[in-house]
């Protein structure tokens, strides 16, 4: 059994580390060089508060790796679980805290509801007297994208995965046209047979589909951020904190500096993932910070500017991911909305399950089939920056 992994992100490579360590024989296809898509570009966030089951599964799975990535795979990811503070200003976003965290620790989670003042306490220049309400887990951190990346990379090639980059896909092959199953691809300008084909490939993820004669509504989203030295340094156990309302985050960095993003335009159009502004736009850095300082007082005038950079979010309808085998052999895990590299360990692992035992079993996926978007999703994340 050959299986055809296109996509050389962080899901991509878990996903053939995973099917190598069962004894299929992978080959990886990335068009560029291996993390050059949204990996390289991510915050390297890590959390299991997010508002729906099926995402806090993902994480709670993901976690387990996360928590035994160094002994396990012999690369320190500067892994940090310095928490997650997700704040509210509304109302309705602080009634909607309270069914996340009962949901949340029904799962396994250690998440909490916090007053105002309790959340100042984990962040001390937090402006307690703007939000109604928090939560906090203290599980919840962050870790370096391309450390994780380059481990899941090793271990793939040392379990017999072919790990190929500058090798594009051009070519979905199938039985009968586009009636049939998913044979294999040509890639690079190469034929490879293949049992199943593995659709990691991000935001390029409704590109390599078309190929395969399947529609995905995966867009190619752009979002930036930037990283500050703040007027007041941000100490290394802040946690991660997120003002869901306008939907301003920032996270401590080194030695006082801070990451600070978000999402503020009132449009979102879709990108060209081969021909989109990489480099940082003033005007929404001076938002970014803006927002920062509406949140917490370590932001203010003599913040200044280190260096920023743009990326792309795969984002669908409902914000959560497509995991699914869409077409007989063809496999999709794309579209995790920002949250891709979080999630990877658990996804690599129910990729290996779907190709190896035709069904998942680590976390049940049934509501994230690409058919939930025929009717319309049932399946809404509300925390997502």
């Amino acid at each position: 059994m050959t299986v055809v992994v296109v996509g050389g992100g962080i899901v991509g490579l878990a996903s053939a580390y995973y099917l190598a360590a069962r004894g299929v024989d992978v080959v990886v296809c990335e068009k560029g060089t291996l993390g050059n898509g949204s990996t390289e570009r991510s915050a390297g966030g890590i959390r299991a508060q997010f508002s729906t089951a099926v995402n806090v599964d993902l994480s709670v799975q993901s976690m387990r790796v996360w928590d035994d990535f160094e002994a396990a795979f012999g690369v320190d990811i500067g892994y940090r679980q310095v928490g997650y503070l997700f704040l509210a200003r509304t109302e309705a976003t602080a009634d909607a805290f309270e069914e996340a965290v009962s949901m949340q620790r029904a799962h396994g989670v250690p998440s909490e509801l916090l007053t105002p003042e309790e959340a100042g306490r984990h962040c001390l220049e937090l402006h307690v007297d703007a939000f109604r309400a928090a939560t906090y887990s203290p599980t919840d951190g962050f870790a370096d994208p391309y450390l994780a990346l380059q481990g899941f990379a090793n271990a793939a090639r040392e379990a017999g995965a072919d790990v190929r980059t500058k090798t594009p896909v051009t070519s979905v092959r199938r039985e009968d046209g586009e009636a049939g199953r998913v044979t294999g691809v040509v890639a690079g300008g190469e034929e490879i047979e293949a049992s199943h084909v593995v659709n990691a490939a991000g935001a390029w993820a409704s590109r390599l589909a078309t190929l395969a004669g399947v529609d995905l509504p995966i867009a190619p989203r752009r979002r930036q951020a930037l990283v500050v030295d703040p007027d007041t340094p941000v100490p290394e156990d802040v946690p991660l904190t997120i003002d869901l309302d306008t939907g301003s985050y920032f996270r401590p960095e080194r030695e006082g500096a801070a990451i600070a993003g978000g999402h503020f335009a009132s449009t979102d159009p879709d990108q060209n993932p081969d021909r989109y502004s990489k480099s940082l736009d003033l005007d929404w850095a001076a938002t970014a910070l803006e927002r920062a300082a509406d949140c917490a007082g370590y932001f203010g005038p003599d913040t200044r500017l280190r260096r920023g950079w743009a990326g792309l979010y795969a984002v669908t309808p409902d914000h959560h991911p497509i995991v699914e085998e869409t077409v007989p052999g063809f496999v999709t895990a794309a579209g995790f909305s920002g949250h891709g590299f979080q999630h990877a360990p658990a996804t690599g692992q129910l990729v290996a399950e779907l190709v190896c035992d035709g069904r998942a079993s680590l976390v049940d996926i049934d509501t994230l089939g690409s058919d939930r978007f025929d009717g319309g999703t049932g399946l809404i994340e509300r925390n997502v920056a």
